[in-house]
């Protein structure tokens, strides 16, 4: 606990002074000011023995786990615990991380006589995701007799948690989140006959050779024909890349952030989805061996337990490790998934070394690779026309840069491997369409 000189103190301080200056030309003040000044100083020290030793300052408390969304404003609930004979009127603020803004510096708490707990809310916006635990509650009240201010800061046992923002996305994928079950009202056709199976029944004209069930056939004396029905239930994983190559920087809305913070929101929001369609999701992260594994699951818990793995998800300085990777998917996952990869292959070495490693993963699962476009990188006829030398060699670049990623994709095409450059803007809704479109098409 620290103290402070109230106001009341200075002023008194500064009245024995005028009268100490007064005493100079008139003597017969000179025992009116020093017997001021004693009594003063009796009076703050008597002040602060006492209000040291009998005043109770309340105790301040927060939830375990409080959870904001970045860029959004959020509320964290204190809790004040009043002893008896304790403080009731108080100073209060919260000393939170330098990413933190709070809409009020600090406030004054009314603490009621006739109650021994007090809660406020107090209004603070993150402006970037993580996990927070470095918060310290700060109070502020008069001594006894007014001649102190009496000061403690105490470190609050709370965790604050900030997630991706996912409401940048609402403009593309504003059907997502209609409470339809569906997406939007929109009735998606589903190509083929579908491969689960459903039931058996009596043949009928028109069913092929290839759909009759010979063994039930044989028992029953007559033809017997099984049905399929369109899978229901697909395992779906987001594979993201958290290395080196995911520090990189994009703008996006005027806003400068990473290519993980990307990765991030665009995963969070096509498990959200998947969840919309009734699959299975799962997460995998990796840079030069996997960091996080989440198996498929349903539901919102399950949706939770994603958000929270990657939450507070940084960029290593490490090199991926594909070859580790890939051993660990097709050692992790027996069944046959759809594997989404948000990583960066830009690197002719890694890029090679995807393609050799990959061929293994393809023989089994479904993959997708996605990968962010960097501003400029596009064929060499598009667009306005250049504007200048400049212009026109940064064009070139970009024109080579999209070269690469075109030979890439063909490489991988033989292998069952699709790879897509996403533009930043529309990350989120260009996996989503990947998403439905596998479904449409039964490709899993």
């Amino acid at each position: 606990m620290s103290f402070l000189p109230s106001t009341r103190l200075l002023w008194a301080v500064f009245a024995v002074a005028i009268l100490a200056v007064l005493a100079g030309p008139l003597p017969e003040l000179a025992p009116l000011w020093a017997l001021a000044l004693a009594g003063v100083g009796l009076w703050a020290l008597a002040d602060l023995g006492l209000s040291l030793r009998g005043l109770a300052l309340p105790t301040v408390s927060a939830p375990d786990v409080v959870r904001f969304t970045k860029d959004r404003a959020g509320v964290l609930p204190v809790t004040f615990a009043v002893p008896a004979g304790g403080a009731r009127r108080l100073r209060f603020a919260l000393a939170l991380p330098g990413v933190w803004e709070s809409r009020e510096a600090e406030v004054r708490v009314e603490l009621p006589a006739d109650a021994p707990r007090a809660r406020i809310d107090w209004h603070c916006t993150p402006r970037r995701r993580g996990r927070y635990g470095d918060v310290l509650a700060c109070l502020e009240t008069r001594s006894r007799f007014g001649a102190w201010q009496l000061r403690v800061r105490r470190p609050l046992a709370c965790e604050l948690r900030v997630y991706p923002n996912l409401f940048t996305e609402r403009k593309q994928l504003a059907a997502l989140f209609l409470a339809r079950g569906q997406f939007g009202v929109r009735l998606r056709r589903t190509v083929g006959r579908g491969r689960e199976f459903e039931k058996l029944r009596d043949y009928q004209p028109g069913d092929g050779f290839d759909e009759i069930h010979w063994k039930a056939t044989a028992k029953h004396g007559r033809p017997i024909t099984k049905v399929f029905q369109s899978e229901r239930t697909q395992e779906i994983y987001v594979v993201i890349d958290a290395s080196r190559l995911s520090a990189r920087a994009v703008t996006i809305d005027g806003v400068t952030t990473t290519t993980l913070e990307r990765y991030l929101t665009a995963a969070l929001v096509l498990l959200l989805a998947a969840d919309r369609q009734a699959d299975r999701f799962g997460l995998v992260v990796y840079d030069d061996r996997v960091r996080t594994f989440l198996r498929a699951g349903r539901g919102t818990g399950h949706y939770a337990a994603c958000r929270d793995a990657i939450h507070a998800l940084q960029p290593s300085g490490a090199t991926p490790d594909v070859a580790e990777t890939t051993r660990y998917l097709r050692a992790g996952l027996r069944q046959r998934a759809l594997l989404f990869f948000l990583t960066d292959l830009t690197d002719p070495v890694l890029a090679e070394d995807f393609v050799r490693h990959a061929r293994l993963l393809a023989r089994q699962h479904l993959v997708l690779v996605n990968q962010l476009r960097p501003p400029g990188v596009a064929p060499l006829f598009t667009g306005a026309e250049a504007g200048g030398d400049d212009d026109l060699y940064g064009r070139l670049a970009g024109h080579a840069r999209w070269a690469e990623a075109r030979a890439l994709a063909q490489k991988l095409r033989p292998l069952g491997i699709t790879a897509t450059l996403l533009e930043n803007e529309a990350m989120a809704a260009q996996l989503v369409t990947q998403y439905l479109a596998v479904k449409e098409r039964q490709a899993l």
